[in-house]
């Protein structure tokens, strides 16, 4: 009985995320399109880079090598026979010595990535929210005040300068916290369970300062978002109701002012790639985002159009579970789809 009293929602939220997925392919054709563009009109090529100064490359060799890359041929050729290859899932093999495919350099480098992320979102949503809730809650106060001026100090700070201040201060002064790479040089030695922690102890510093920003901005959409409901009129009758401050604080006011956090969360999901690069950079982690940075440096096409769709894709769902757990939590917009 309960099935069909809900089968017509159901059915309009099937309808609206099979409507969506089919808007995607274009868009992601469209992407991948101007990536491929602007990436060959990037001044170095692979059959160039490392090789303008080496005496012993000459304009000969130089050529076999963009004929061996298929970079002699038109643009457009280039992105079809590429396309081709996506098509079938065949990212191709990278342009670097080893000449790996590359989705294989990717499914390699991507749990780190994850990791970090994963750590990093969660941290922002256990800190962002109580502090947004608690500057509401609080507004005008000195409390409020006390923590917008760290939210700004977390918005000014550079990233990469808090890194380097927590490696100089946690790792290399009291030697509390290792500074770079994923595991110990001991690692082999160590059982199961140390391996755990010893990975762990790796990732606490790039999470912290991958979080620090998103912390700083979820918890203004908090503040924002909480003292916008709790001025509605539903709260205000809520309250004439004779309904408990805290019941309507944390379960009528809380609820609505998640809206805004929800869709922030999916557009968050391509920060797996995109926002690892300097952190991973600086703290020499072998993930995706120090493989996209290796990857541009060498000019490797492959590499990057992989990352860049994988990229991409992520983008596109990302915003889309945004947009379904935003209709979802919001039951005014079930009956616009």
């Amino acid at each position: 009985m309960n099935f069909y009293k809900h089968a017509p929602k159901l059915a309009t939220m099937l309808s609206y995320i099979f409507k969506r997925l089919g808007g995607m392919l274009p868009l992601l054709l469209g992407i991948t399109l101007i990536s491929f563009a602007m990436m060959h009109l990037a001044p170095g090529e692979p059959s160039v880079v490392g090789n303008e100064f080496n005496p012993k490359v000459s304009a000969e060799d130089i050529e076999r090598l963009r004929s061996y890359y298929g970079l002699d041929k038109p643009l457009y050729e280039q992105y079809w026979q590429w396309l081709q290859r996506l098509a079938v899932l065949d990212f191709g093999n990278s342009f670097s010595a080893d000449s790996r495919p590359v989705l294989d350099k990717i499914i390699e480098r991507l749990p780190v990535t994850i990791w970090i992320n994963a750590l990093a979102m969660l941290l922002i949503l256990v800190l962002a929210i109580p502090i947004g809730v608690i500057s509401a809650m609080h507004q005008n106060s000195w409390l409020d005040r006390g923590l917008t001026v760290l939210v700004f100090l977390g918005f000014a700070i550079p990233s990469f300068w808090l890194g380097l201040l927590l490696m100089i201060g946690l790792g290399v002064n009291i030697h509390l916290l290792p500074i770079s790479g994923i595991h110990d040089y001991n690692w082999q030695q160590m059982g199961w369970w140390q391996q755990q922690m010893d990975f762990f102890q790796h990732l606490i510093l790039p999470v912290i300062v991958a979080a620090i920003g998103g912390i700083a901005g979820m918890s203004r959409f908090m503040r924002a978002g909480m003292l916008n409901v709790i001025r509605s009129d539903y709260i205000t009758t809520a309250r004439a109701m004779g309904i408990s401050e805290s019941r309507v604080r944390y379960r009528l006011a809380l609820k609505n002012a998640m809206l805004p956090i929800i869709t922030l969360l999916g557009l968050s999901i391509p920060g797996l790639i995109g926002g690892s690069v300097i952190v991973e950079q600086l703290f020499s982690i072998p993930g995706m985002g120090l493989l996209f940075y290796e990857a541009v440096m060498a000019r490797d096409y492959p590499l990057v159009m992989g990352i860049t769709v994988m990229g991409a894709i992520l983008t596109l769902l990302g915003n889309l579970i945004a947009d379904i757990a935003y209709v979802w939590a919001n039951p005014r917009l079930r009956h616009r789809q």
